[in-house]
């Protein structure tokens, strides 16, 4: 879990030499045991973070659990722009530190 942690990071840092906020699209999954970076997959619009989420996807909780677990790790502020209702979302990150 640490090295998906590290790549997880590496990836954000290299957009972050760009701006000071970056656009990530997440595919939560809901109802895991622990809320963790799990792994990242392509697709023709580019990269997929997949997040594990300790929560049950009902009544924005698994919603709050991902952007508490983002802002924790990235350091900034997280706000989900589109996909509330969905497991693929975008996620804005606004001024993370590292």
């Amino acid at each position: 879990m640490i090295v998906m942690s590290f790549i997880f990071r590496e990836k954000i840092k290299k957009e972050l030499d760009k701006k000071k906020e970056i656009y990530l699209r997440v595919k939560a999954r809901p109802g895991a045991s622990r809320t963790a970076f799990s792994s990242v997959s392509n697709d023709p619009e580019g990269e997929i973070f997949k997040i594990d989420v300790a929560a049950p996807p009902e009544k924005g909780k698994a919603n709050q659990e991902l952007i508490k677990f983002l802002s924790h790790e990235l350091g900034g502020e997280a706000l989900i722009i589109s996909g509330q209702s969905s497991k693929l979302k975008l996620v804005k990150i606004r001024n993370p530190k590292f």
